[in-house]
């Protein structure tokens, strides 16, 4: 034996209102499309029908409840359509099933008329088909699952009229202030015009229309207009604005490019309408996640929404849309850079991250772009065409601290170096090559440069012997050995240079600072399997006046606690963190200082 399903309309209702739906406004939505739909299916037997959709709205002084009415002059229904798509839930009259070009219509799921009862306990519905000698029927819904159901003597106009009085807890979206604005939220570009209704006024509410439509005008005035409706709608005066249209999804719109510099974490919501219809605020998945500079407003007629009407499926449709408003927002970037390169760098300026990820992506935009890109330097900021004016070769470091340590030596020599350790910097440097295989890249650390530097002479060497072997000594605990030699610039002492085992060791050494005994055993283990050639370099630079009197000094109490020192001020030079030891040698060797200094003074 078989049964039926049975449905507690309630617990459907609660459903929609506190999960399906993201706020209860969406009724009004629901209600245009059911209108629009109407209009577009009579418009289908009558091509040259003038649809409209008037709204009422009428306050109720004494008990603060009011009523809603939208009116459309639409296709309208027989009784026997009237218990098949307004009594089934889930059943839908804009299906192929009933007719054969299904995609004209909002609708899909047939659970539109529901979303009302989220505002309201019950439903009258009045409606008269477009068929000859249709009467008018009345249609009473409950929100306990009940309805009913009359041949009216009513002689309504062809179309169908809904009636909802606002249950209590909700009257705030039955007043004229509010009704209007939900409207406009919802409405403002569906093709069919909207009348608002109350009392003696009576107002167009969609009359302007989309201003990227508005193609009679000249584009100065065009893009004008874009930019007044994007602050208007947004708040903010964009930098510019990209007009955008493509008949994969059907899409047509328009891009703001924001006037800040957003977060890359930051996920960009957009305003995304279906078929004219708001569907989200919120839309995340249409507009490709590089283009975090823009704020797009965009409509589309083939893609296909979920149930909840606020988002669409991820399908190969979805996918080629996406891939096609890449392309409109990538046209218009080598635009600005064939035609007006000073705004380019304007926009660089505030967006260049956004710029940077796409040109990581694509051969094509990088070949264009990577001249215009700014990256931070041992010479400051330069642009790669600014950078080439100083060096053939390209060279950059990977990690800040590397640069930090390795800029000065390298500016005293003549040498420029980029730090690409921001995000896509390292991506770009390594695709320079590939995109321009006649062109040098090299990829510099402290160890490589160290290799670069001038050696001492065999009669340095002997003079400085007995020192390194000494400094060989007092840097072992701290994995690290010594080497003298001779670079720029003169002021600086020393250059600490560690391989990758050496600057593993140091955060496995920090990380277990701040770790339980469990994950301290973990590791020292990982210390233990990473202790192959762990050894980091403390350089002296004999160039360095001081450097060579510490050479020569005969106190060795002394000379080591100044090696200590020297080594503790290269790590610091370095941005590198200190272990608790060598926290311990900082506090200690300034103690002794003051000591000996204040010694000298008696």
């Amino acid at each position: 034996m078989s049964f039926k399903f049975q449905v507690n309309l309630g617990g459907l209702i609660d459903l929609l209102s506190n999960h399906l739906y993201t706020s209860q406004d969406v009724f009004v939505r629901e209600l245009l499309q059911n209108a629009v739909d109407a209009i577009s299916a009579r418009k289908i037997h009558e091509p040259d029908y003038q649809g409209k959709i008037e709204i009422e709205v009428t306050e109720s002084r004494g008990t603060g409840s009011g009523t809603l009415t939208f009116i459309d002059n639409g296709v309208g229904l027989t009784e026997e359509e009237v218990h098949l798509f307004l009594a089934t839930i889930g059943q839908t009259s804009k299906n192929a099933e009933f007719w054969e070009r299904p995609t004209d219509f909002l609708g899909q799921f047939g659970i539109g008329l529901l979303a009302c009862f989220i505002v309201a306990d019950e439903v009258v519905v009045m409606t008269r088909s477009y068929k000859a000698g249709a009467p008018t029927i009345e249609w009473r819904g409950n929100k306990d699952g009940t309805y009913s159901i009359r041949t009216s003597k009513q002689d309504i106009e062809v179309g169908t009229q809904v009636y909802i009085k606002a249950k209590a807890g909700c009257e705030q979206y039955f007043n004229v202030a509010k009704v209007h604005k939900m409207i406009l939220h919802f409405g403002q570009f569906l093709p069919y015009p909207i009348y608002l209704t109350s009392g003696d006024s009576r107002l167009w509410i969609n009359e302007e229309g989309a201003p990227w439509r508005q193609d009679n005008l000249p584009k100065k005035d065009q893009v004008r207009k874009m930019l007044d409706y994007g602050n208007r709608t947004f708040g903010m005066s964009f930098f510019d604005c990209i007009p955008l249209s493509s008949p994969v999804g059907d899409v047509d719109g328009v891009a703001y490019v924001l006037p800040y510099a957003p977060s890359s974490a930051t996920k960009r919501k957009h305003r995304v309408y279906l078929k004219n219809m708001l569907l989200s605020e919120g839309v995340e998945n249409l507009v490709p996640e590089w283009a975090f500079f823009v704020k797009c407003i965009i409509n589309a007629n083939d893609l296909r929404p979920t149930a909840s009407r606020e988002s669409f499926y991820e399908d190969d449709k979805l996918v080629r849309t996406r891939e096609q408003i890449g392309q409109m927002l990538r046209g218009y970037l080598i635009d600005l850079a064939i035609n007006n390169p000073m705004r380019l760098q304007h926009l660089i300026a505030l967006h260049g991250l956004s710029i940077k990820a796409l040109a990581v992506e694509d051969d094509e935009f990088y070949k264009l772009f990577i001249k215009w890109l700014p990256f931070q330097t041992s010479a400051g900021e330069l642009t790669l065409a600014q950078y080439r004016q100083h060096s053939d070769v390209v060279r950059y470091v990977t990690r800040v601290e590397h640069f930090r340590q390795i800029a000065p030596v390298a500016q005293a020599e003549g040498m420029v170096i980029v730090n690409a350790s921001y995000v896509y910097d390292a991506q770009l440097m390594v695709k320079y090559t590939d995109v321009f295989p006649d062109e040098a890249v090299e990829k510099v650390d402290p160890e490589s440069l160290a290799h670069n530097l001038e050696e001492l002479t065999l009669d340095e060497q002997t003079e400085c012997f007995d020192f390194l072997r000494l400094a060989d000594v007092v840097l072992r605990p701290f994995q690290c050995g010594a080497d003298m030699k001779k670079f720029n610039p003169e002021a600086l002492p020393t250059l600490y240079s560690n391989n990758a085992s050496a600057d593993a060791l140091r955060s496995i050494e920090q990380s277990k600072k701040v770790s339980g005994e469990m994950w301290s055993a973990i590791l020292d283990t990982l210390a233990l399997a990473g202790a192959q050639n762990p050894y980091s370099q403390l350089i002296f630079n004999h160039n360095n006046a001081l450097v060579r009197k510490v050479a020569r000094m005969k106190d060795k109490n002394l000379l080591q606690r100044t090696i200590e020192m020297l080594y503790v001020q290269a790590l610091l030079l370095g941005h590198h963190p200190l272990s608790i030891k060598e926290m311990t040698i900082l506090n200690q060797g300034l103690l002794t200082l003051i000591d000996a200094s204040l010694v000298s003074t008696e």
